[in-house]
């Protein structure tokens, strides 16, 4: 068996999530090729190069990768897979917009967000909201798999000495086109792979009120979050999202304040190593998944949390 797998990437460093791919891919069994597609990107193809059980990286360096555009990725992807046993790439943004191209290409079925390798063809992962967990087993002659990076612990990120070898296809598909990006800048961790989350919900009552969570954060060295009723309250942008059509968290703390703790929001964040929850609320969900509960008014307890730092 050979797996390829998918970097995860933004042309100039190798995102964190690929290193649990590889850990799926390891757990799999077999040889692991990994695709680095992008443009300027053999920085990444190096990084690539010395994870732990790689075995080859590709490295496919043209405009047309530049912006991870589906189409273009997925037509390289299907190229270059028919010769794999499988095709691994994160769940993340990315990897959710081209590899269900690739197993239609492919003419296979996808495997969405795994969480656990059973064997070689038999996975688990989540379905109705995390409450269940579904065993699957693909009869696919290639199986094209998401991979949910908080189910594996990464694989070293050195140690490796995989070769580089470059890819001549150019798959431009010519029906779309980058037209541009506006991203939030922030000097506090990336959150989906933060080791520190804290999170604020409906009872922040505004967004000016997060302003007491970027400070307890910002000493914590944490990334905020919220849930999707603060977002669609427009208290703020729907990047800080965690829950089941947000990020999928799972870091060493996670503090949620002003969170009920709808079953969605859960399925965001409940793999937790540790959860404290704030709510005025006794009653409220978000205490029986929690380590540590303090049921308190969130613009008392707040404040005297982040003096105490």
């Amino acid at each position: 068996m050979t797996i390829l797998v998918i970097a995860e990437h933004n042309n100039a460093e190798l995102n964190a999530a690929t290193l649990n791919t590889l850990a799926a891919a390891a757990a799999i069994g077999g040889d692991i090729d990994v695709l680095v597609a992008g443009e300027g990107c053999s920085a990444v193809a190096d990084a690539a190069a010395k994870a732990a059980g790689v075995s080859k990286v590709l490295l496919a360096d043209n405009a047309a990768y530049a912006h991870q555009l589906p189409e273009n990725i997925a037509a390289l992807v299907a190229e270059l897979g028919k010769g794999y046993s499988h095709i691994l790439a994160a769940a993340s943004t990315n990897g959710k917009n081209y590899l269900p191209r690739v197993a239609a290409l492919l003419d296979v079925d996808q495997i969405s967000e795994i969480i656990a390798v059973e064997s070689a063809d038999t996975f688990k992962r989540p379905i109705y909201a995390g409450n269940a967990i579904a065993t699957v087993q693909s009869s696919a002659a290639i199986k094209v798999i998401t991979v949910r990076a908080t189910g594996f612990d990464a694989v070293a990120a050195e140690g490796g000495s995989a070769s580089v070898e470059a890819v001549s296809a150019v798959q431009d598909a010519g029906v779309s086109s980058f037209v541009g990006e506006e991203l939030a800048k922030s000097d506090r961790p990336e959150l989906a792979g933060a080791k520190i989350v804290v999170s604020g919900g409906r009872g922040m009552q505004n967004g000016d009120n997060f302003e007491m969570l970027y400070k307890v954060a910002d000493k914590l060295g944490a990334a905020v979050g919220a849930s999707r009723a603060a977002v669609d309250a427009g208290f703020v942008p729907n990047d800080m999202q965690v829950g089941q059509t947000g990020k999928i968290v799972a870091p060493q703390l996670y503090v949620a304040v002003g969170i009920s703790g709808a079953i969605q929001h859960l399925a965001g964040m409940k793999d937790s190593k540790v959860i404290v929850a704030i709510n005025k609320d006794e009653e409220a969900p978000i205490f029986q998944v929690a380590d540590y509960g303090l049921v308190a008014d969130l613009f008392e307890a707040v404040p005297e949390l982040e003096s105490k730092l």
